[in-house]
């Protein structure tokens, strides 16, 4: 079947928004941008709105807007045009620094109704950063007894970038004395060392003056140069040597000070002062490390000294020189990797974010009350938060996107039942054991007009003398109506049934507000408003009336306790279906029967 479409620009853009819109909700209910770091203000991204469906004439009336944690301010959206753009300058090693991925992640949402969406941003990296060498200067020290061969480790630069415009490469100025040897450890990080090529004779030479060149995978490159000194020194012809070139250890965060990392062994194959050897720091190592740690230079144990926290830093690379005491001494080298393992000390956080309140008691099931996002700072199962909800019914929690849920309607409401609700929201993680925060929610109900209103008794029955004067006292009824404020408001009408050739007849309609704090209404008074004729009495059946279209009556009157009398006709079909008198059997007087109806304001 070939279907022929026929229509102008803008028909063809509306059939490309619905199939864009459908396809976005088959997959993965995300939408995924992706920008390029150091992208000028005003950069285009996406036409969000477009993208999840949106039309741009109800942006501004729907409260349309976008949130982010802690980025609110680098992306923003055009509303006239629906467009994210770049709003202030995204620096990714900034934002993510050294992870592979980085992602600005949005929450976009809309009101009435509320709706919410999750997008993210890529941000794409730039080779914007310069290999960086710790200083300026490397200073090696190389006894002149040292044989060819021997590796002298460097400090290698580092790159803020990421990927292929991370990769180093290095390059070591002309020289017959030294080479450079590369190798990749087991932290995937590049090793360099000096390598003598050649014996050297500090008489001839006591110094060397090279350059250490790194170069970036970037396009362009870039590149990032360090000078090395080398002395030659003379003498002790044994360096200190650990049976490892690195070492590599895991504690726990929270660890107590004192507590003891590695105790290191080097040896030396000099005798004497030559062959003592204490251990220390090497020069370069981070200030950081130096906080943290403490080494001890005769037994060469690592302890700790300060608090380790996963959270904030959970590697340390310490650079460790075993040092003899000859003259010139000779140092050895080898690398500690300390890891530093999570524990479960951090507590679940709730945040509780557009809150619909109060909600309609004949809201529909899957109505959205409010929004809760959890977050906790710990990693694995230790950061893996589930929430509950306290009491189950009438509601329940939704999860819509990670650690993101919604709190929707799951059962029916009735406010003259409950008339608010007390939740409680638990977040508790996965550690062993666990932690949880709670977050106390108060969902109010709101009335809608459902209870009909209600006399004391269905029936009354009255016998009234004639000739009583206007304004007597005849009976009082008691209406009560289970509804809050207006939706208790009640009238009450009076119709009269005569028995005779005359029909039904309408009355007078009085509106009586509900006593203060309760759903009862007030006690109109029947009274006499003019001299009645001889009445008796009835044998009454139930049956339902309707009204007859005669002036209305003035022989009784009602009138409420708290509202004047306000006269005029009522249309009793409106009202409900009420019993009233039918089947009298005739006296010899004459008599009238009312009938006291009860409607809705």
């Amino acid at each position: 079947m070939v279907y022929h479409w026929r229509g102008d620009l803008r028909s063809w853009r509306l059939l490309l928004s619905l199939l864009l819109l459908a396809a976005w909700k088959v997959g993965s209910g995300q939408l995924h941008y992706s920008v390029s770091e150091e992208a000028k203000h005003g950069t285009f991204v996406g036409r969000i709105a477009q993208d999840l469906g949106l039309e741009l004439a109800e942006l501004v009336p729907r409260l349309f807007r976008v949130a982010s944690k802690a980025h609110g301010d680098l992306l923003e959206v055009n509303l006239q045009n629906g467009i994210l753009f770049v709003n202030s300058r995204i620096d990714r090693e900034e934002l993510c620094g050294r992870s592979a991925e980085c992602s600005i992640h949005l929450e976009v949402i809309v009101d009435r109704p509320l709706q919410v969406f999750h997008v993210d941003v890529e941000v794409k990296d730039i080779n914007d950063n310069a290999p960086l060498f710790p200083v300026e200067e490397q200073r090696v020290l190389i006894y002149e007894s040292r044989l060819p061969d021997s590796l002298f480790p460097l400090e290698g630069a580092s790159d803020a970038d990421v990927g292929s415009n991370s990769i180093l490469t290095y390059k070591l100025s002309f020289s017959e004395y030294f080479g450079l040897d590369v190798k990749i450890n087991s932290d995937d990080n590049k090793q360099i060392g000096l390598i003598l090529r050649k014996s050297l004779d500090r008489e001839d030479a006591p110094a060397h003056n090279l350059f250490l060149t790194a170069t970036d995978g970037g396009k362009p490159e870039l590149t990032g140069t360090v000078q090395l000194l080398v002395t030659v020194l003379d003498v002790n012809d044994n360096a200190p040597t650990f049976e490892q070139s690195e070492y590599e250890v895991r504690i726990f965060e929270n660890s107590d000070n004192g507590t003891a990392v590695i105790r290191l062994n080097a040896s030396d194959r000099d005798e004497g002062a030559n062959g003592a050897i204490s251990y220390s720091f090497n020069s370069l190592v981070p200030t950081i490390v130096v906080d943290q740690f403490s080494i001890d230079p005769n037994t060469g144990e690592i302890v700790i000294r300060g608090n380790l926290d996963f959270e904030q830093v959970n590697l340390y690379k310490i650079r460790i020189d075993a040092t003899d005491k000859g003259h010139p001494p000779m140092a050895g080298h080898c690398t500690v990797l300390v890891r530093v393992l999570d524990k479960n000390d951090n507590i679940p956080e709730i945040a509780l974010t557009s809150l619909s309140l109060p909600v309609r008691e004949d809201a529909q099931f899957g109505t959205v009350i409010a929004l809760i996002s959890v977050n906790d700072l710990d990693s694995g199962a230790n950061g893996q938060v589930t929430c509950s909800l306290t009491p189950h019914v009438p509601f329940k929690l939704v999860s819509t996107f990670k650690n993101y849920y919604s709190l929707v309607l799951d059962s029916d409401l009735d406010r003259e039942t409950v008339s608010i609700y007390e939740l409680v929201v638990t977040a508790r993680d996965g550690g062993s054991p666990s932690l949880w925060a709670t977050a106390s929610v108060s969902v109010e109900v709101a009335d809608v007009n459902d209870n009909a209103p209600v006399f004391a008794q269905p029936e009354y029955t009255v016998f009234v003398k004639e000739n009583n004067p206007p304004g007597c006292h005849i009976f009082t009824v008691s209406a009560r109506d289970a509804d809050a404020q207006e939706n208790a408001l009640v009238s009450y009408s009076l119709v009269e049934r005569r028995v005779g050739d005359r029909a039904l007849s309408s009355y007078v309609s009085v509106h009586a507000p509900p006593t203060e704090g309760a759903g009862p209404a007030g006690k109109p008074t029947l009274v006499c408003s003019s001299a009645v004729e001889s009445w008796s009495y009835s044998q009454q059946r139930r049956q339902k009336a309707c009204s007859g279209e005669e002036a209305p009556k003035t022989d009784l009157m009602a009138f409420s306790p708290s509202l004047p009398p306000h006269l005029g006709s009522v249309e009793v079909g409106e009202q409900q279906d009420l019993n009233v008198a039918h089947g009298l059997e005739v006296s010899p007087f004459k008599f009238r029967t009312y009938t006291f109806y009860l409607r809705k304001l």
